[in-house]
């Protein structure tokens, strides 16, 4: 393969048709991949990989020696992840937190490159140039702090350098200099280890959960844990790791069968000293009971049970001194706020065509099913015309009247519920903000109000909350410790057009930290509870698990995770609010029922109209009947 470069520049240089290119190209990646039938495409979009479809940056009409390189080099990585990876025994043996999920993530696609680059020294050089660009766009060679630093890339270039002898390219900086001396420290003998498991995936996985348990960053994995995970993996598809697999197996059978099963989840949580989401009390179901009711102050009655929710699941807040709800233009001036806005609209102008047909495709499902229709030979209405012929023919007939009925989404809300951690920057937020820009002005066409939050925290590593823990003398399981910052981009209320510039508040510098995911969804759910309307529907957009480093240095490494678990089982099953989610290149799926992963960013505005077009479609069939009758 790395042969080849040098003829394919000599015959690009004078301007020849690159199609030849790109077949040479999508023949070298099946053939690595093992598979003739995986789909092979240029465009001008990032990259990526999608089940069996591979998408490679558009070839210019002169590529250079170095592009074709790095060319091929995404292509010869995701044939080998085609080809040595088992996404089922990736999930079964993947950690719970999200810093040491990114890091087994990374290694692991170290692994199946080492793979390649051992048996076949063209891919090794291909690879070697996919790398050098990659460090260079991330501008890593500037990078001089150890903060700064992505550890889960040190940690793969670390894992390459062990497995195929290769030094990280220059365009990598000091970033492995910055974390070698701690990573050796901590997990140098299972390093040595590694070479010996490069073709073994499990025993692989192994090894690594043992090095970032080393590295205080993930718990061990043994191997009866390891069989009962595998067990309900398979009955499930929905892999999880340890005690944890366990307890949420319990709670989402007790969320779905009779109460004395939930009781009997309940009891057994409360042997293991957790609490969880299925042991809120039977009182707060009474309370829920009574919202038939369509009074205003009947509709807000499902938000109680969370008033002692935190207490119930075990969960604490140090403080909420610091907390703070903003809206975008508390955060940001109008000259600020229009200057980003222009930003977003240029990273993703290539995107909105896709996008705005996409969102026309879910208008045009979503009025289909608003097609207004007629009640006849009522008391009341309208005078029907065509009914007066029967005035002529019997005088003693009564006049007939008609109404139109109702459309089905008259009464219905939807909120977006954005996450805004430091993983969300770059395409992803971009993504996201386009998206939930063009879905707003598309329900709203359609009679449905949206509203569009965003969360993260204040500051890095806990701010205020945490200053005022130290003062106080540290006292332990102090619960959450980071100040929380809820932003209003847009409320349910406000038109789409005098919302739609402080969508560009998320590409502002600075503003994406932690994510607590837990209190953000019972903070979006209050506000969903408190609207007047009918049917309340809330989504959440997020790419990775509950992480605030402040409150997981000084409580259990699942603390926010166990609270977001809860907070989901008190929606899904004891709340009107209909609840979806969508995860980036994270399974959501381990923790609500109706929810999509997609690999890539750009999937998102897909995905998020195909979740909202089932959902209504859904209703239509549904609820239809009951809709009528109150008309």
């Amino acid at each position: 393969m790395a042969g080849r470069g040098d003829n394919s520049r000599a015959k690009t240089g004078a301007g020849v048709d690159t199609e030849p290119l790109r077949r040479a190209i999508t023949g070298c990646v099946r053939s690595i991949a093992g598979d003739p039938q995986v789909e092979v495409a240029f465009a001008n979009e990032r990259p990526g990989l999608a089940g069996e479809r591979v998408r490679l940056p558009e070839l210019s009409k002169r590529p250079t020696a170095h592009e074709l390189a790095v060319t091929r080099g995404l292509g010869d990585s995701m044939a080998l992840r085609i080809a040595c990876h088992d996404q089922k025994i990736h999930a079964s043996m993947a950690p719970q937190g999200a810093d040491a999920r990114m890091i087994f993530d990374a290694v692991e696609q170290a692994r199946v490159e080492a793979i390649g680059s051992l048996r076949m020294p063209g891919v090794a050089s291909n690879i070697q140039s996919m790398n050098t660009e990659k460090y260079a766009k991330a501008n890593f060679s500037t990078i001089s702090r150890q903060e700064d630093a992505p550890i889960q890339e040190a940690v793969a270039m670390l894992v390459r350098e062990k497995l195929t002898g290769q030094k990280p390219p220059e365009s990598a900086g000091k970033v492995l200099d910055l974390w070698r001396s701690f990573i050796e420290d901590k997990a140098g003998a299972d390093l040595d280890n590694l070479p010996n498991a490069i073709n073994d995936q499990q025993n692989f996985a192994r090894v690594i959960r043992h090095m970032l348990s080393a590295m205080e960053m993930a718990e061990d994995v043994g191997d009866d844990q390891e069989q009962g995970e595998d067990d309900e993996s398979t009955d499930e598809d929905q892999p999880r790791s340890g005690d944890e697999d366990q307890e949420s197996t319990e709670e989402e059978a007790g969320s779905e069968s009779a109460p004395a099963d939930e009781s009997e989840a309940s009891q057994e949580q409360m042997d293991d000293g957790e609490m969880d989401g299925a042991e809120i009390s039977d009182d707060d179901m009474a309370d829920e009971g009574e919202d038939d009711s369509e009074t205003p102050g009947e509709m807000r009655r499902p938000s109680t049970p969370f008033d002692d929710f935190n207490e119930k699941v075990d969960y604490k807040i140090f403080t909420e001194e610091f907390d703070e709800e903003i809206t975008a233009e508390e955060l940001c001036d109008e000259a600020e706020l229009d200057r980003l806005r222009a930003f977003l609209d240029k990273q993703l102008a290539h995107l909105q065509g896709a996008v705005g047909r996409l969102a026309n495709r879910l208008q045009r499902r979503l009025m289909a099913q608003q097609n207004r229709s007629w009640e006849f030979d009522l008391e009341e209405g309208y005078l029907d015309p065509a009914r007066l012929v029967r005035l002529v023919i019997d005088p003693m007939q009564p006049l007939s009247f008609k109404k139109e009925k109702d459309t089905q989404f008259r009464d219905t809300v939807v909120t977006l519920v954005i996450d805004n951690s430091g993983s969300m920057r770059g395409r992803p937020i971009t993504v996201a903000a386009t998206c939930a820009d063009i879905l707003a002005r598309t329900l709203e066409r359609c009679g449905v109000k949206v509203e569009i939050l965003g969360f993260t925290t204040k500051a890095w590593k806990g701010g205020q909350s945490r200053e005022k823990w130290l003062a106080s003398g540290k006292p332990p399981t102090p619960g959450r410790l980071n100040d929380l910052r809820h932003i209003i981009y847009k409320s349910a209320d406000a038109p789409w057009r005098r919302a739609r510039r402080n969508l560009g508040l998320m590409m502002r510098e600075g503003l994406l930290k932690e994510n607590i995911d837990g209190e953000a969804l019972m903070w979006a759910h209050n506000r969903l509870m408190a609207r007047r309307e009918q049917r309340k529907i809330m989504m959440m957009i997020s790419d990775g698990a509950p992480v605030d480093d402040s409150t997981l240095s000084v409580n259990p490494g699942n603390y926010l995770e166990r609270h977001l678990r809860a907070v989901i089982e008190q929606i899904e099953t004891r709340s009107p609010v209909e609840l979806l989610a969508i995860g980036i290149g994270h399974d959501v799926t381990r923790y609500y029922r109706r929810a999509v992963t997609i690999v890539d960013a750009d999937e998102l505005a897909g995905a998020m109209t195909e979740q909202l077009a089932s959902l209504f479609e859904d209703n239509a069939s549904g609820s239809g009947g009951g809709r009528r009758r109150r008309a």
